[in-house]
């Protein structure tokens, strides 16, 4: 056909590679997958986005034009910086061997990168990155939560997947939100993904939100769990005024990591 883009027999492989994972892969995966170096995939991946047959995001790509291509890869994208800085901090909470839950933020996608540099872990996420991450890796156990799956999300939600997480005791909930407003708390713009964190906090022995600053103050319309039951935030910049008095209020303990760069 006129104007069919014409791929390498290299560019073939690959695209069929992120095919069968999902329609998203990192480029370290690839490279273990096709057994070449992580830059033959950069180049291979820099051209099948030239052609326009994926969109690279940050350390991977996914396919374009399909069910594959949300707005979640977009979302990672935002403030990439800040949120590989909170992740970073929020490693030093997890000690090999603990029990994790993982939501399907972007943030925690990050921290879920950062995790491998653990073992032993159990994580049990709802989301498909986070899962596709760290399976198979330092004898890391992988659960990944059924339930309807969110394209825009990559993530499962819904009644069974929060069946499936009361099965489990958490050491540390790892959690994401849309907001964090100083009268309502932490906020979702999906109802489902509010329910499922508010099952997470029931089961866990401390739950930790990892978020930017970006989000401070602003509001979403569901709330999934009382703000005093988180223990900790992790933050790129410290919240000022009537959120950080809430906060206090909350007995919610802030790490601000900028001071702690700071400090090194």
């Amino acid at each position: 056909m006129a104007g069919e883009t014409k791929h390498s027999y290299r560019e073939l492989e690959m695209l069929d590679a992120i095919r069968r994972v999902g329609g998203f892969a990192k480029n370290s995966d690839l490279a273990s997958t096709l057994n070449v170096s992580e830059e033959t995939v950069r180049r291979t991946i820099k051209a099948l986005s030239k052609a326009g047959s994926v969109a690279r995001v940050h350390g991977g790509a996914y396919l374009v034009g399909t069910q594959s291509d949300p707005s979640f890869f977009k979302r990672i994208e935002q403030h990439a910086t800040e949120k590989r800085a909170v992740a970073k901090a929020l490693l030093r909470e997890v000690q090999d061997g603990m029990t994790l839950f993982l939501d399907v933020g972007s943030t925690t996608s990050f921290v879920a990168e950062e995790l491998r540099a653990r073992g032993a872990l159990s994580v049990v996420t709802n989301s498909v990155q986070v899962a596709q991450t760290l399976v198979g890796h330092n004898n890391n156990r992988v659960y990944l939560l059924g339930g309807e799956m969110h394209a825009d999300e990559l993530g499962a939600f819904g009644h069974v997947a929060e069946q499936q997480a009361r099965q489990f005791c958490f050491d540390l909930a790892v959690l994401s939100a849309d907001a964090l407003h100083p009268k309502h708390g932490f906020l979702y713009l999906n109802r489902a993904e509010a329910e499922l964190a508010s099952v997470v906090i029931g089961n866990t022995d401390a739950s930790v939100v990892a978020m930017t600053h970006h989000k401070f103050g602003s509001k979403a319309p569901h709330q999934g769990f009382l703000p005093h039951r988180i223990d900790r935030l992790i933050v790129d910049r410290a919240p000022q005024n009537s959120l950080a008095q809430q906060l206090e209020s909350w007995g919610v303990a802030v790490r601000n990591i900028s001071d702690e760069v700071l400090e090194c």
